[in-house]
């Protein structure tokens, strides 16, 4: 993704099912558990690096002993930083004879993170700012095992306003911090009423105060608590939590819009975001790890028992395309090969670009996580010319005249030319992302490959999405354009994003969009200016209805003009004035019908088609435009 975006948190849970003697012994590691989560949470750190945070529960800890721990870190590494404080201490309980791996109950005793229930989280902040105090799991804390509840979730809700005046009509004072506070008040207060209730009825049958802690927490029902809390939810959501009697959960929303994932042997229960993590850290096929249900949760007991309930009723399978194409980390098999598919899938368009004419053509790819969909391309480029050389050698020899000089002839052509163009600069990157004259100094981003290009080739360069154009326009376009090609191509995996995303990703400003830019000056070109105030004033009538009664009314304003039409006016828009260069730039976008082809059970599609899977995500889109209209900056949920 040329343009950098914000996205998509993650999640890990590890779940010991032996006492951590086991580990000690088998493994020789007590820190087994510790280590595989902190090896979960590096596999994803694609997911997060704007924060990261860990959480534990000791199961069985005596009265008196604290029994739930977190850790939270914000600064420049934040995965390394937590664990290495945690190590830290470890490491100094050890010097002082205070703990012995040996004897694992020292561990668990003395150090925090002794723990057979562990969870970790990497943010990407969509919402509440970067602080330490946003940053997850969140803690409701109680001196009730069964009332405290830690909370991490991948997650947006679009109606969070009405969550808290919901809080609010119960006689509650939340804080209006983020959704993940809404959220955790939520569910904790639906533990806390079963939790009420529970008591109140081993009360009332006798039964001895000394055994209702534990009898409440066998039965404590993870989902049925789940199920009350979210009725009302309106948004792309997994989250993981851990109550304080050991009890651990994932729960996924019903249109299956967030990842999860999850597996089970007898030595532990490990849930994720990413299947792949999984797969890669405990060694499993792809078959061992199962995908968590929408509408459902994975609930492991405090016993260890592990089970899958519906939550939620499912709805129409909406998840994230967006998954595929660019944020889930593309060693996935399943993945790698829709991203090689993706790339595939624009030859024919990319074949129209060079005139058919593949000899002088250059390939190439920008940014790195483009490379896969590259090389989908390439491959289908290949396969297109070993096909038609074939039939040239097939046509000469129909007609009598095949000879060695003929098949020299039509070899000597020459193939796909695949290069690394553009290379990115990631110390120069993170600097200018602090500094304030970044516009003047984006265009150093990339360096180039000199004399791979000649002034008759097209170059073809792949991106994996483009969202706001103002890195094609300030960086690469420019620094391409300095191999000085005829042409440059630059061929999206992903669709016009023409529409805000409210589920988790931070695309949610309208007039920073590139496809929307465009649209907004086809109209004022072809005379139909007017129809910005008629959307702006359809769009405020929108929001007095109920959100289930609400439709997009900002299609509108690209009904009157082909893809391929707003796809030049990006160009236009994209290419810098006056550097010097003669060439030309052409957009190619991915086709809404190829990338179902090549992403067949990711459907979610509501940024490029504005078709959202929930009643919030059309105040959301109207909303959006109502901010761009009054010249209102911020995310519109």
């Amino acid at each position: 993704m040329s343009d950098q975006i914000k996205h998509e948190c993650g999640i890990a849970i590890v779940r010991l099912l032996k006492p951590l003697g086991y580990y000690q012994e088998k493994y020789g590691s007590v820190l087994w558990g510790f280590n595989k989560l902190f090896l979960l949470m590096e596999k994803q750190h694609n997911r997060g690096q704007d924060g990261a945070g860990i959480g534990a529960v000791k199961l069985g800890m005596p009265p008196g002993e604290a029994f739930m721990f977190r850790e939270r870190d914000n600064s420049r590494n934040p995965i390394s930083k937590v664990i290495r404080k945690q190590l830290k201490i470890y490491n100094d309980l050890l010097d002082r004879d205070v703990i012995v791996p040996e004897f694992p109950w020292t561990v668990k005793e003395h150090w925090p993170f002794g723990a057979e229930v562990l969870m970790g989280h990497l943010r990407y902040g969509t919402s509440g700012g970067y602080a330490k105090t946003v940053c997850q799991p969140y803690f409701r804390k109680s001196p009730w095992p069964t009332r405290n509840l830690m909370l991490a979730g991948n997650f947006n809700m679009t109606n969070v306003e009405d969550l808290n005046q919901k809080l609010i009509g119960r006689g509650a004072h939340p804080i209006f911090d983020t959704d993940t506070q809404t959220v955790l008040e939520e569910i904790g207060y639906h533990l806390d009423e079963e939790h009420t209730r529970l008591y109140h009825e081993l009360r009332d049958r006798k039964v001895p105060n000394d055994e209702i802690a534990g009898t409440i927490s066998q039965k404590l029902e993870p989902a049925d608590i789940l199920a009350q809390a979210s009725k009302d939810w309106d948004g792309g959501y997994a989250f993981g939590g851990l109550i304080g009697n050991g009890d651990a959960f994932l729960l996924r929303d019903p249109n299956g819009i967030r990842p999860a994932y999850y597996f089970q042997d007898d030595e532990v229960v490990a849930m994720a975001s990413e299947r792949v993590a999984l797969m890669t850290i405990f060694e499993k096929d792809t078959d061992e790890v199962r995908e968590v249900r929408p509408g459902h949760a994975v609930v492991v007991k405090h016993s260890g028992e592990t089970y899958e309930k519906q939550v939620l009723v499912p709805q129409e399978r909406r998840s994230c395309s967006f998954e595929r194409i660019y944020f889930s980390r593309g060693n996935d098999p399943e993945i790698y090969a829709e991203r090689k598919a993706l790339g595939a899938a624009l030859a024919d368009q990319v074949t129209e670009g060079i005139g058919g004419d593949v000899s002088n053509s250059v390939f190439s790819f920008v940014p790195n996580t483009a490379e896969i969909a590259y090389y989908g391309l390439v491959d289908e480029m290949r396969h297109r010319c070993r096909s038609h050389y074939a039939d040239e050698i097939l046509e000469a020899q129909e007609r009598g005249k095949l000879d060695r000089d003929t098949i020299d002839r039509i070899l000597s052509k020459k193939w796909v030319r695949m290069e690394k163009v553009a290379h990115k600069d990631i110390k120069l990157r993170t600097f200018i992302s602090q500094e304030k004259n970044r516009v003047q100094m984006a265009s150093h981003v990339y360096d180039i490959t000199y004399g791979v290009v000649k002034p008759d080739d097209h170059l073809v360069v792949v991106d994996d999405s483009i969202v706001r154009g103002t890195t094609l326009k300030r960086s690469i376009i420019r620094i391409l354009s300095k191999t000085n090609p005829k042409k440059i191509i630059v061929a999206s995996t992903a669709p016009q994003i023409r529409y805000p995303d409210c589920y988790g990703i931070d695309m949610s400003e309208l007039g920073k969009f590139i496809a929307f830019q465009a649209a907004v000056e086809l109209n004022k070109e072809t005379g139909n200016e007017d129809v910005l105030q008629e959307i702006y004033a359809d769009c405020v009538r929108e929001l007095e209805k109920p959100p289930e009664q609400m439709k997009n009314c900002v299609k509108r304003l690209y009904e009157p003009f082909t893809d391929e039409q707003i796809s030049a006016k990006i160009a236009q828009l994209v290419t810098p004035k006056k550097n010097g260069w003669k060439g030309k730039v052409q957009i190619i976008y991915q086709s809404i019908e190829n990338l179902h082809a090549a992403c067949p059970l990711n459907t979610g599609d509501w940024y490029f088609t504005g078709d959202y899977p929930t009643p919030g995500g059309m105040r959301v889109v109207n909303r959006a435009y109502i901010y761009y209209y009054e010249k209102k900056e911020g995310r519109s949920y």
